[in-house]
């Protein structure tokens, strides 16, 4: 009998996307991997700063995605930095395609992460944020921040 793996593990969390998009929907897909990419994740060796997801004939991809080299994958490591296509259903794949042509949304990978054995990106229909917006979610976290400390002055 085998012991399945409960829970998620949290691999990395691309932070600048809620900061440059406002994220209308989230989808989770699984992605394509070779041996030595996945043992360089458990070792959370993982960068989605500049990453993106490009639909093309049919199937998504993610690229500019880093994963580091594992340190003993000698000639079984992969370019860092190579397109991964992602597992997704060809519905879910066709609305994100007609959202990017029509509306002009683009698909940001928001988190990668384990959930039991299966390695899983959250990825994201966007639309980009304007320098005034930015200004504006920044002056909201300050006055929320202030606001809770505050009250938590006041409870003491």
């Amino acid at each position: 009998m085998s012991k399945e793996k409960t829970g998620t593990k949290l691999i990395a969390n691309n932070k600048k996307a809620y900061h440059d998009y406002f994220v209308e929907e989230i989808f989770q897909a699984g992605i394509e991997l070779v041996g030595t990419e996945v043992k360089s994740l458990r070792a959370g060796k993982c960068n989605l700063k500049d990453s993106f997801v490009k639909v093309e004939s049919g199937e998504a991809f993610i690229n500019n995605m880093h994963i580091s080299p594992y340190e003993h994958g000698n000639i079984f490591n992969k370019d860092p930095v190579r397109k991964r296509r992602l597992l997704l259903h060809k519905k879910e794949i066709d609305k994100l395609f007609s959202a990017v042509m029509k509306d002009g949304f683009t698909i940001v990978p928001l988190k990668i992460y384990f959930d039991k054995s299966l390695v899983k990106v959250d990825i994201a229909l966007c639309k980009g944020k304007k320098n005034y917006d930015k200004r504006d979610a920044s002056a909201q976290k300050v006055m929320q921040r202030e606001s809770e400390r505050i009250l938590k002055e006041r409870e003491k």
